[in-house]
């Protein structure tokens, strides 16, 4: 191999350079003809560079933070220092191979090595002669290479054309330099001291703002007068955008003052981007553009839609109103125009999933599948709107998930609880700022289909203020002859919720609107018995709270009576949750002693509850007896449930006055009003015509003073107390009633049926007496609900009397019907 110029800097200017030497001076002639005449080594390693180009003659720092690099520059500045650079095809590459990289590369110097402190390692090289990539002779640990040196030609005949060339790219790059103010003016002195056309052209490119293309294009060129042509194109559209540049900033200069400085760098910048062929804002209008092809809108909204986008490309993106349009466009976009889940046609599947996730509830699920079969026949059918009215805990709210699942549509859920504005509903008007649609429109955008099962949770406890009333808002939702239109303030456009299965929920129903319940289709679910909590405990709740506590089914097992026991003594409600919390309680426990390694029995018997659960919580009525006159068993429905109780009548000297105690409402006081006028105005056939009413006072009592208690259905109950009381009869045994009464002695029905008897049932009751017109409620009962009970249906208070009212006189029975004033 001939020896290398490179190893020797003497012949050049650079001889001067020591580790401390600020600047880099130019190469003079004599340095490039002494570059020229020199051979090139035959192997150099290759230093793929991503993001530049390195020119002959040029000095440039490069930073590597690639292994291979690093390693490649420690063993060249040990060595000879000669190592080939050429630019990366894609700079995104890490690892480039021979594909990767250009073929034409320049041999460079090491002229200084620097470690940096975040581990990478900058060099600063200089670019001798233009090279060839032969062939590659390694590849690990970096490339190495055979390369050829590449000579460039030039045309004696283009002379006079060569040097007007250079003269204009001196020119151009003098101009360059002054009028862009982020050249420092030294760059001037540089290049009116470059010697040679030749580095003038390597060191003009160099610098160049061109992407790493074009300079390589430059640097690929072997024809001394194509590549100065080249440079002297790229640099007259370098000077023209700089023109431009000042020229707009030259334009509104004179117009800005300090509340137009934002508006003004929009300006510029807009100008620019437009000036260059691509401006942002017009990008994202032609995207949402784009987005509108594929949506499915009628020509309607399409219209609007088109309106509205046009609006917003005359806006200016710094205004407030500009960030407003550009949301609404993203809600049009967003929803899902005709975008429908396709359903789940197989009813057994639907049904099993049903009975998978729920205890009981047999008429929600049969409304359920009764829908899904009509809507296999009929597949343009609208959704039910379903209200799921029952006592806190019976699986309201998650049934929805189950019927999502099993119709195999989206589920959506909203809380209205405590729900006050309008705008919730109804979105506000985008002339606001921070206008945003109504949650409906949010919740469909979210859930992607216009088919979902969407929850409505808690509608009684919507609450109404100044901002309106969500309620009445609901109206249109839960219409089907209205909600295939509905209007939000913010969308502005009727939006199709018919195909919505909408499925609230309530505890109550007094709260909610008449007109808001006459949308819905009302399903009670009603609270659980005994038998099905303690099965739903069994088969759900105790996996659970297993799995949930890390624990197997071997560490912990609840028999059937132990369930039982919990529900009955350590729970008061209709639901299931606070069993849930007892079971979960049980679980804990287990998981404490086995995680101290204490012994406990993993199959607890009744007395051992006292130890895990603590004392009996609940102690619930039961019938006592009929030894006492004027003591009568009630059933009445409660936010938990159904309960039973006592209604408790005396007797005193006075004046006639009628006490009624217990905490009791204005209907309840006016039901023992009534009962006791009834029994005034047919005391011949009570039997009781002799005695004196005036002579007494009456006294109604209904314990538990701390619970309120109202309604009319004990209206029988209070009647039977004091007929007892005033005969001294027995009241037939394990009997219970209600009903509502009226003065000419008419038994109207009451509500709450199930709970009643369910109420009844665990409180060792055999006989109910209830109205006539409640026995279609009875049907509705699971018959083995009704196992062990006998039903009295009434119809007026004679019949009430008949059937409770004994022969028997009680213990002790006293004599009223000679008692005088």
């Amino acid at each position: 191999m001939a020896q290398s110029f490179f190893s020797n800097l003497d012949n050049l200017s650079l001889r001067d350079i020591e580790s401390e030497a600020d600047l880099i001076p130019l190469m003079t002639t004599e340095d490039e003809e002494a570059l020229e005449s020199e051979s090139l080594p035959e192997i150099v390693p290759i230093l793929p560079l991503r993001n530049t180009v390195l020119f002959p003659g040029v000095v440039i720092p490069i930073t590597a933070g690639r292994d291979k690099s690093i390693k490649l520059i420690k063993d060249a500045n040990a060595t000879n220092k000669i190592i080939g650079v050429v630019a990366q095809q894609n700079e995104a590459i890490e690892n480039p191979n021979l594909e990767d990289i250009h073929k034409i590369g320049t041999v460079a110097q090491i002229l200084r090595v620097l470690k940096m402190p975040d581990g990478n390692t900058t060099i600063i090289i200089q670019g001798k002669k233009r090279f060839k990539i032969k062939k590659i002779i390694e590849e690990k640990p970096y490339m190495k290479a055979s390369i050829e040196s590449i000579k460039e030609s030039f045309s004696k005949k283009n002379d006079k054309k060569f040097t007007a060339t250079i003269d204009s790219i001196k020119d151009l790059a003098l101009q360059i330099i002054n009028e862009n103010p982020n050249i420092p003016s030294e760059a001037s002195f540089a290049i009116k001291n470059i010697q040679t056309p030749s580095f003038l052209i390597n060191f003009v490119a160099s610098n160049m703002n061109v992407n790493v293309a074009d300079k390589q294009k430059i640097l690929s060129e072997l024809d001394l007068f194509q590549r100065a042509t080249m440079c002297l194109k790229y640099m007259n559209q370098e000077y023209q955008k700089l023109a431009l540049k000042n020229d707009i900033q030259s334009r509104v200069r004179s117009e800005i003052d300090s509340q137009q400085r934002e508006y003004y760098l929009h300006q510029q910048m807009k100008t620019i981007q437009e000036e260059l062929g691509g401006v942002s804002y017009e990008e994202e209008v032609e995207e949402m553009r784009n987005k509108a092809k594929n949506k499915k809108w009628n020509i309607d909204v399409k219209n609007h839609f088109d309106k509205e986008l046009i609006k917003m490309q005359r806006m200016n993106p710094q205004v407030a109103e500009y960030s407003i349009q550009r949301n609404y466009l993203d809600l049009f976009l967003d929803l899902p125009w005709n975008e429908f889940s396709k359903d789940n046609f197989d009813l057994n599947r639907a049904e099993k999933i049903l009975n998978r996730d729920h205890f009981g509830l047999d008429q929600v699920k049969k409304r359920v599948i009764e829908y899904l079969a009509v809507l296999k026949l009929r597949n343009d059918m609208k959704s039910p709107i379903l209200c799921l009215f029952g006592p806190p805990g019976v699986g309201k709210t998650s049934l929805g998930k189950s019927i999502s699942e099993a119709l195999g549509r989206k589920y959506v859920r909203i809380s209205l609880g405590g729900m006050r504005d309008e705008a919730e509903i109804r979105g506000h008007r985008k002339t606001y700022i921070g206008a945003l649609p109504g949650r409906i429109l949010q919740s469909l955008k979210k859930a992607g289909t216009s088919n979902p099962v969407f929850v409505l949770d808690e509608i009684d406890k919507i609450s109404s203020s100044f901002q309106g009333d969500p309620a009445s808002a609901l109206l249109e939702v839960l219409d089907p002859e209205q909600n295939t239109d509905f209007y939000d303030n913010f969308l502005e456009m009727g939006f199709d919720l018919s195909k919505v299965m909408f499925i609230a929920t309530a505890n109550s129903l007094d709260p909610i609107s008449s007109a808001l319940r006459d949308r819905m289709e009302m399903i009670n679910v009603s609270g659980y018995t005994i038998e099905e909590k303690t099965s739903i405990a069994q088969k759900f709740l105790l996996p659970k709270q297993l799995k949930e506590h890390g624990l197997e089914k071997k560490h912990l097992k609840l028999k059937r009576s132990v369930l039982e026991k919990i529900t009955e003594g350590y729970t008061r409600e209709s639901g299931v949750r606070a069993l849930e919390k007892q079971v979960a309680k049980a679980v804990r426990f287990a998981a404490k002693s086995l995680a101290m390694n204490e012994d406990y029995n993993n199959n607890p018997d009744i007395q051992d509850l006292f130890k895990i659960l603590g004392p009996v919580k609940v102690h619930r009525d039961f019938y006592e007896n009929n030894n006492v006159a004027g003591v009568v068993t009630g059933l009445a429905w409660t936010a938990v449930g159904g309960d039973i109780l006592f209604i408790e009548s005396a007797i005193s000297l006075g004046k006639g006055n009628l006490t009624i105690t217990g905490n009791l409402g204005k209907i309840m006081k006016e039901s023992a009003t009534i009962a006791m006028e009834y029994i005034k105005a047919n005391a011949n056939e009570l039997g009781i015509s002799k005695f004196s009413f005036d002579a007494y006072n009456y006294h109604i009592h209904v314990p538990e003073g701390a619970t309120p208690k109202d309604g009319p259905s004990a209206g029988i109950t209070m009647l039977t107390s004091i007929v007892s009381l005033l005969t001294q009869k027995r009241v037939k045994k394990n009997l219970a009633m209600t009903g509502e009464i009226t003065l000419r002695g008419k038994v109207l029905p009451v509500g709450g049926i199930k709970e009643k008897i369910l109420a009844a049932k665990r409180s060792k009751i055999k006989e109910i007496i209830i109205c006539e017109e409640n026995k279609k409620d009875i049907e509705e009962i699971h018959k083995s609900y009704l196992k062990g009970l006998k039903f009295h249906f009434v119809k007026e208070m004679k019949e009430v009397i008949e059937i409770s009212i004994t022969s028997k006189k009680v213990r002790g029975a006293k004599n009223f019907t000679t008692a005088k004033l």
